[in-house]
């Protein structure tokens, strides 16, 4: 199945091509200040579930993205359970109201198990994020993914290792920058340790640590105009 828009658009080197807009313009203040307002949608891992600080790996993440020349208002729009079909029925009515008045408007997306949990094919997994991800380019929003991560089931880990390059292909087609998170994570014992003490699917506070920092060594800075 082709990654099509939810309206038809044509992908890169199809015909007629979008115009796709990986980042927004960057506008500033009298005061230089950048006034911008960042949603995370996604599943449980976006909201955090499992993690005795109740950071998870977003609030990590934004405790490491303070900046004097930045006013940032994130939102943590995780729901424990969706997959990226919920999450492409919902961005819009959640992310709309929030970006209300912002300057800038930025969008990271993070969907994974979910998928495999509801039976979509891989196909449509990518399609879901497709259309995200171009609907979002089309109103100028800028887009940041970051993929499923491993669990300690050697079986579903099969799947997830898939979803995670399809949706890794889907933004490379796209320039929207994508962070791996399942093959630095597969064999770290330090993640595997943390699945253990849990569920098997959710990591503690040392687990969202590692995938805060690949978030934040995986182009965060530059997408967020950090430097």
């Amino acid at each position: 199945m082709d990654d099509h828009g939810t309206d038809g658009e044509s992908r890169p080197g199809s015909g007629a091509e979008p115009e796709f807009i990986p980042s927004p313009g960057v506008v500033t203040d009298d005061a230089g200040r950048r006034d911008v307002g960042l949603c995370f949608v996604g599943d449980s891992l976006v909201a955090g579930y499992g993690d005795p600080k109740a950071l998870g790996w977003v609030g990590r993440v934004m405790s490491r993205s303070q900046h004097p020349d930045l006013d940032l208002t994130a939102y943590n729009l995780g729901v424990r359970g969706q997959d990226s079909g919920d999450v492409l029925a919902r961005w819009r009515a959640e992310c709309m109201p929030r970006w209300s008045g912002r300057a800038e408007r930025r969008l990271v997306v993070a969907v994974g198990a979910g998928d495999l949990h509801t039976g979509l094919s891989t196909a449509r997994s990518r399609l879901n994020l497709a259309n995200v991800l171009d609907e979002a380019s089309a109103k100028g929003i800028g887009t940041f993914v970051v993929g499923p991560t491993p669990t300690l089931d050697a079986r579903l880990n099969e799947r997830v290792e898939a979803l995670a390059q399809a949706q890794g292909d889907v933004c490379s087609r796209r320039g929207v920058p994508y962070v791996d998170c399942y093959q630095p994570l597969a064999g770290h014992e330090q993640w595997l340790g943390d699945l253990a003490a849990g569920d098997g699917t959710h990591p503690g506070q040392a687990g969202y640590g590692l995938v805060a920092w690949l978030v934040l060594h995986g182009g965060w800075g530059p997408w967020l105009g950090l430097g």
